[in-house]
């Protein structure tokens, strides 16, 4: 072979290696990237293009599919009780995407995930059309019905847990939203999905999950914890040394308690008429590194709480002063909390002191109802000892049996509680978030621990409290579970 013939040779075997690297990189390297790229609508295309899989509640699908015509796709997403489930199961628009449960479980949903591969194999040789799989949740009707009907017109949020295992009954977050009303792609679906957007209740927003409140006076029995797994309270029932008034530490500033009788109360007594000053004392004692510590062990700064929606992290300020620390230890300052984390506190308080991770999805299960994957209660962490714990639920029992948790109490059955009315706004100016985070329990453990918070309401500003506004939203859904019992 000549020279020139040669070069021209090795050339276009160059360019065919080329072509060859290329085809290669783009199947395997880019294929996910290029596959779920906004821009490439085959891929959203064939979403819709076949009935979707359903969501789960106590063995009843609270969504489905329609069949739609005039558009490349030929299905799009229903739900029943839309703005009952929104906070559970997220939304699946054909023009503005999904969240949550839609979105985290979508190639079950679809039937393209991996591990459907061989449902989809066998439907290619029996002509069976593509199916999705199912979601599988550990949701309960009542305890969420119940939830969303206590919160009414207010905005506001609850998040119920069973404390044993760490499964989620109930997560409402109001005011809600129908995502039927803008699950396909027409003029009347992006109306209704631009008002969601802008509108200043913010429907779209899961309180529940991913919106954050100063946890008022419900953070002291985390700083009540705090005490008895430092050795700085032993007696839950012996005088503390707390001055009244009380200036917060290296200031001249006094802290206001809102009942008196709070000079040297005791733990037991200062959590029943809530004093300030009583537990800004013992943190200052507790110190603000173990007051982290303790906090963390509960589940606060932690940014991976996937539920499997991932959950906003909570805050405990780890780099504040003296003052700071004893402000954030009764729920202010620069403490803040979502509604699943208050969960979580009553939760690992009622089982003696052990955190279960929570979660929402019992299991994934393909087209035939073959279970894909389960989940397994998983321990998070153990917050404080059994003995520690019992105490702090001797104190919350001693909220609600006489203090201002009463409204929560159900009979025959022990419930522990523990209001709060967080300040917010400059110079405390708007209407305080009313909490109150509860559990309860029978001689067959405590199936149910529970958190409300109410953002907004429109009473009075003196009548908003954690014991009357969110205490029998508590009870109606503690009430509901334990109805539920087998």
């Amino acid at each position: 072979m000549n020279k020139p013939l040669r070069r021209i040779a090795i050339f276009c075997g160059l360019l065919i290696l080329a072509l060859l690297i290329r085809t290669n990189w783009l199947q395997y390297v880019q294929a996910e990237e290029l596959a779920t790229r906004k821009e490439n609508r085959r891929v959203q295309i064939a979403q819709y293009g076949t009935e979707r899989g359903n969501i789960i509640v106590e063995g009843q699908p609270i969504t489905g599919s329609q069949a739609v015509g005039g558009s490349d796709y030929k299905y799009k997403r229903t739900y029943l009780d839309g703005r009952l489930w929104a906070p559970v199961t997220g939304f699946a628009s054909q023009a503005f995407g999904s969240t949550q449960l839609e979105s985290l479980e979508d190639g079950i949903l679809t039937g393209n995930d991996d591990r459907l591969f061989f449902d989809r194999t066998i439907g290619m040789f029996t002509g069976e059309k593509k199916q999705g799989g199912n979601v599988v949740t550990t949701l309960k009707a009542a305890a969420q019905k119940a939830a969303y009907e206590g919160l009414g017109d207010k905005k506001g949020a609850v998040a119920a847990i069973d404390p044993r295992t760490g499964a989620i009954l109930a997560l409402v977050s109001t005011p809600s939203y129908d995502p039927s009303t803008f699950a396909g792609n027409s003029k009347a679906d992006e109306k209704a999905w631009v008002e969601l957007k802008d509108s200043e209740d913010k429907n779209l927003v899961n309180r529940a999950l991913r919106e954050t409140y100063p946890p008022g006076s419900t953070f002291k029995v985390v700083t009540a914890a705090a005490a008895l797994e430092h050795g700085v309270v032993t007696d839950i029932n012996a005088p503390t040394d707390t001055p009244e008034p009380y200036l917060l530490p290296d200031t001249r500033t006094q802290l206001p308690n809102q009942h008196g009788g709070c000079e040297k109360a005791s733990l037991n007594e200062a959590l029943r008429v809530s004093c300030n000053t009583v537990f800004a004392n013992i943190a200052t004692k507790v110190t603000r590194d173990k007051m982290v510590e303790t906090a963390e062990k509960f589940g606060f700064n932690n940014s991976k709480i996937d539920t499997p929606v991932r959950a906003f992290a909570s805050v405990y300020d780890k780099t504040m002063d003296k003052p700071g620390n004893a402000l954030s230890a009764i729920g202010q300052f620069n403490t803040a909390a979502t509604p699943l984390q208050m969960a979580m506190v009553a939760a690992a308080i009622a089982n003696d002191g052990k955190l279960m991770k929570p979660y929402m999805v019992d299991q994934l299960t393909a087209p035939n109802l073959d279970v894909i994957e389960k989940t397994e209660p998983q321990e998070m962490g153990r917050p404080l000892s059994a003995a520690n714990a019992q105490k702090v639920q001797q104190m919350m029992v001693n909220v609600v049996d006489n203090g201002t948790g009463g409204k929560a109490k159900i009979s025959g059955v022990t419930v522990g509680g523990k209001t709060g009315t967080a300040q917010h706004g400059e110079k405390n100016k708007k209407n305080p978030y009313a909490w109150f985070i509860s559990y309860a329990k029978t001689d067959k453990g405590s199936p149910v621990a529970v958190a409300v918070v109410i953002e907004d309401s429109s009473a009075d500003r003196e009548d908003i409290s954690g014991g009357g506004l969110a205490a029998p939203v508590a009870k109606a859904v503690m009430q509901a579970v334990l109805n539920n019992q087998g």
